[in-house]
């Protein structure tokens, strides 16, 4: 006896609920489906040029305003601005990144309106105007526009246009790529370190300026017409605030280990020229030590992003933020000399940049790609306060005598050990419970949950059980 309702002679007809699906459906359905997931990352490709592309704008804005160093050096040794302090010149510096940092905002809403090669082109614009508009510079308050405000509006499009680029075109590659970008910033650093220097003595601070804004101008105008992003095909939101993310003790963890490792990096990059010369060293001698701690940037950025990809990027990240400032505080105080100064600046150099580097493959980690842009804008906003007064709180806690850079020596190992060794601790033990819960809600071992939040899944927050806080901060585990 048969179990349908109907005869098998006499089939039910073709009505809409029954009939069967045909190639076409299944083909439509499939392409909604595909439309419903972003596409995985091609791990390369093109990519590669992104990267080099990232690597030569990193180069000519971080590497660039690193030679700020340089630049303060010559205006604290020489009376080019009369009556101005060195207070005045800190701020100068600071607010070149402060600034890049506070359009980030704008950037990204210029990113989702008008795409990634517009807000580039804006960035190149502004840089451009800034170091031909210094080069013309006879007060302070020209500098604090030139050198500060519209420099850092063009470093921060330019930045924030392409910061998030190199994660979207690479999965297992990610830290690696990113690394090898970011190293831009350092080997610029090498460059415009020593040339700046060269420049100044031999053609004056106003052909520096110039020389700088044309180099800018070129190479940048070319990498911003070769870059690629990969906005549509992830899906990514690029909304300039999601303010859900303050709800969030894992996205406050990573922005507590962004406000202080950004106070010790900002210190050590434009006090170090000037504590050589306060040693007796010459200015060419310090602007080597400059080159150097960028060479080590350079160096070291891409070798973060390799044990990043294979140790754990939160690992990685908050045990050379560490590092860093344990070298401050064993190397750096005890270098009165030019040969240990060289070794703190290669040694230093590979380390201190570690949160640049890692941001954005840390990030993904955190709040997952689609929100990437959104995190990292709040972040950049976050960043303002200590990018604009590291410097300042440096110059202020020199001494009049003695080791006059202790304080600020002290200051910038502290501010490292609290961004790694507390933030970035926490943060990791936070990653540890969300793979534990993922893993209990999947039936699965921990072991076997992978780079959550690096595609997007498993960014949400898991409700799955996990172990205990004291457990997870001990617990060793590639997160």
């Amino acid at each position: 006896m048969s179990s349908s309702p109907h005869p098998v002679s006499e089939p039910l007809p073709a009505t809409e609920e029954t009939k069967p699906e045909s190639n076409l459906d299944r083909t439509t359905a499939g392409q909604d489906a595909d439309v419903a997931q972003p596409e995985e990352p091609p791990n390369g490709g093109y990519g590669w040029i992104c990267v080099l592309c990232c690597f030569w704008i990193n180069a000519h804005t971080w590497g660039i305003n690193s030679s700020y160093g340089i630049f303060l050096q010559f205006y604290l040794d020489n009376d080019q601005y009369p009556g101005a302090s060195a207070l005045q010149f800190a701020f100068v510096g600071g607010l070149s990144i402060s600034m890049s940092l506070l359009v980030s905002p704008a950037a990204t809403a210029t990113t989702r309106i008008c795409g990634t090669r517009v807000t580039l082109l804006i960035g190149v614009f502004f840089e451009t105007l800034a170091l031909i508009g210094a080069s013309f510079a006879h007060e302070t308050w020209h500098l604090f526009l030139s050198q500060g405000v519209c420099f850092g509006w063009g470093m921060g499009y330019l930045f924030v246009g392409s910061v998030g680029v190199v994660p979207q075109w690479f999965t297992t590659k990610r830290s690696f790529a990113n690394g090898i970008a970011t190293a831009g910033s350092g080997i610029g650093g090498l460059m415009y370190n020593l040339a700046t220097n060269a420049m100044i003595q031999s053609l004056g601070v106003a052909w520096a300026f110039r020389i700088l804004g044309i180099l800018a101008f070129t190479v940048n105008v070319i990498c911003a017409l070769l870059i690629k992003d990969r906005n549509k095909a992830i899906g990514s939101s690029q909304l300039a605030f999601d303010y859900t993310l303050f709800a969030r003790p894992e996205y406050l963890l990573l922005l507590g280990w962004g406000f202080f490792s950004l106070l010790g990096y900002i210190v050590l990059l434009f006090s170090l020229p000037s504590y050589a010369t306060s040693i007796g060293l010459s200015p060419r001698q310090g602007s080597i030590v400059g080159a150097l701690l960028n060479l080590g940037q350079g160096i070291g950025r891409p070798c973060v992003g390799i044990f990043s990809d294979s140790a754990g990027r939160i690992n990685i990240a908050g045990f050379l933020t560490v590092i860093a400032g344990l070298f401050c505080l064993v190397i750096w105080i005890f270098a009165k000399n030019f040969g240990v100064l060289v070794f703190f600046a290669l040694s230093v150099g590979s380390v201190s940049g570690t949160f640049w580097t890692t941001i954005a493959p840390v990030g993904a980690e955190v709040v997952g790609l689609k929100e990437l842009p959104s995190a990292l804008s709040i972040l950049w906003l976050v960043l303002v306060l200590p990018s604009t007064f590291a410097e300042a709180i440096a110059l202020q806690l020199r001494q009049k005598t003695g080791n006059i850079y202790l304080h600020a020596q002290i200051f910038t190992g502290l501010m490292y050990i609290v961004a790694g060794g507390v933030c970035m601790w926490l943060l990791r033990a936070w990653k540890i419970g969300q793979m534990e819960s993922v893993a209990a809600e999947e039936g699965k071992f921990p072991a076997q949950i992978g780079a959550v939040g690096a595609d997007g899944h498993h960014a949400t927050r898991s409700k799955g059980s996990k172990s205990n806080v004291i457990k997870r901060l001990c617990a060793w585990k590639r997160v």
